[in-house]
């Protein structure tokens, strides 16, 4: 499995939580497994979007971006950064 995780910059009165149409735009790019979206301290907020192949995510990297340019512009948001992983240990307990 593969995660892009993005960081924000939010302004204030923004959560930076993305809306229900953004989240399904997501869900469906080919190969998305799921996302994560979190709220930290001094208005930064970061998504983790997470791929089940490498190719999966390489492939979503035109997609996701304008995703996120346009969702970030909606919500006055700075993207800070973008980076990618590959996940090597998965637990969630049930």
């Amino acid at each position: 499995m593969f995660a892009r995780v993005s960081t924000y910059k939010t302004s204030l009165g923004t959560t930076g939580e993305p809306s229900e149409e953004t989240v399904r735009r997501v869900l469906e790019l080919p190969g998305c497994v799921g996302l994560y979206y979190l709220k930290g301290k001094d208005d930064k907020s970061l998504s983790i979007t997470l791929w089940n192949t490498q190719e999966s995510l390489v492939e979503s990297q035109e997609p996701a971006g304008r995703i996120r340019s346009e969702t970030s512009r909606e919500q006055d948001m700075q993207i800070l950064d973008v980076e990618e992983f590959e996940v090597l240990t998965e637990h969630l307990k049930q």
